[in-house]
């Protein structure tokens, strides 16, 4: 099984859209539930974003020439400690079927290759706790835990 990545084009846009508005359920903290159709509705808002911005990429994995996975990435948006350029993975997803056979590890090598490509000293995103099998990749893949961001969820007052 061949694994590749590429730039996205617009022929990739359905792809893209239907992929991630499916996957994004799966970055729903369970700490703080939503329904999956709020999920789609911010992954849909990510791509407008990306589009107003063309200093952003989006990559297409593919395995064995079919597309099997995407990633977003997000030059344009300044480290909110350090203030100095950052690539910012804001979304990725490989479909059910093609998971575990290269296709995340693909992507995120192409998208530290871009973020050293433009001179970029670190590369960063978020992941959910609870998604154990991706943290496990992230790590694999060289990344660390640097911040942590912390929820409480609040009850209702009794009335």
């Amino acid at each position: 099984m061949a694994v590749s990545v590429r730039y996205a084009r617009p022929d990739d846009r359905a792809f893209m859209t239907a992929l991630g508005e499916t996957s994004s359920a799966e970055t729903i903290s369970p700490l703080r539930p939503a329904p999956a159709h709020a999920a789609a509705a911010a992954f849909r808002k990510l791509l407008t974003y990306c589009d107003e911005r063309p200093a952003n990429v989006m990559l297409i994995g593919e395995l064995d020439g079919k597309r099997a996975g995407m990633s977003i990435i997000v030059f344009d948006l300044l480290d909110e400690v350090t203030q100095r350029e950052q690539a910012f993975v804001a979304y990725m997803a490989v479909a059910p079927e093609h998971r575990r056979r290269g296709v995340a590890r693909a992507l995120l090598a192409a998208a530290e290759e871009e973020a050293r490509r433009r001179g970029l000293s670190h590369i960063s995103l978020m992941v959910t706790e609870a998604s154990e099998p991706a943290r496990a990749l992230y790590a694999q893949a060289g990344f660390s835990d640097e911040r942590v961001l912390m929820t409480k969820p609040i009850p209702k007052a009794a009335r």
